[in-house]
């Protein structure tokens, strides 16, 4: 018998990297179909964009893992793409296209309790090592329906992992807080935690690939 026949590896793809990052992002029937894809292309745009590459390889082991998710209801949070190791361009890419070529499959409205703990369950079970466990929610409203959010918010924290927020704002500020507080407040006050966590705001759709372009290169670059 061999030692992997043994002892067998967790998953074919386990790495140890310098970040786990789920990306986060409101698909709920909030967003309509334009805004949707600016959406994702901002995504896109902002995982091959060369400040990001350079903040994944100025870490340790010049990697990290990320996976993409999309959220709206209670039951509809879905896997957009996978666990993908990220250490070059070339890999970079091959995330990008096929997050532009998956279809919208979220709907309905505003569970941030699910959301985070569908993400935080895909960290706990990606197979990965890393000294940094981040979730990258993005929303355009507050806390709806699901969950209680205050407990699933405590064990994902306790479980490690780091919670940041980009708020994108919405045209006339439609959407407040859950008590008629500022959307952003909300975020800071009820989503965010864990070390280093920290809410950004995008002013609308338009601006949202240069938020989160900068989000992330702020997370990946942050040193434990």
């Amino acid at each position: 018998l061999t030692l992997a026949a043994i002892f067998p590896l967790h998953t074919a793809f386990a790495e140890d990297v310098d970040v786990q990052l789920v990306l986060t992002a409101d698909g709920s029937g909030s967003i309509d179909g334009d805004e949707f894809q600016l959406q994702r292309a901002g995504y896109a745009a902002a995982i091959t964009d060369e400040r990001v590459l350079n903040a994944v390889t100025s870490g340790y082991r010049q990697a990290i893992a990320i996976a993409f998710v999309e959220w709206g209801a209670p039951e509809s949070q879905h896997t957009i793409v996978d666990w993908t190791v990220i250490r070059d361009r070339e890999t970079a890419q091959a995330f990008a296209d096929k997050l532009l070529a998956a279809p919208r499959v979220a709907y309905g409205y505003n569970s941030i309790s699910n959301a985070i703990a569908y993400s935080a369950e895909l960290i706990r079970n990606s197979g990965h090592t890393s000294p940094r466990k981040i979730i990258d929610i993005s929303g355009d409203g507050p806390q709806m329906n699901g969950q209680p959010l205050a407990p699933v918010r405590a064990r994902a924290i306790g479980d490690g992992i780091t919670i940041n927020a980009l708020v994108v704002a919405a045209d006339g500020g439609r959407f407040p807080g859950m008590s008629g507080e500022s959307l952003l407040q909300h975020y800071q006050l009820d989503v965010i935690g864990g070390p280093g966590a920290f809410a950004m705001t995008a002013d609308g759709r338009q601006r949202f690939a240069h938020a989160i372009l900068n989000k992330m290169v702020r997370e990946i670059a942050l040193r434990p």
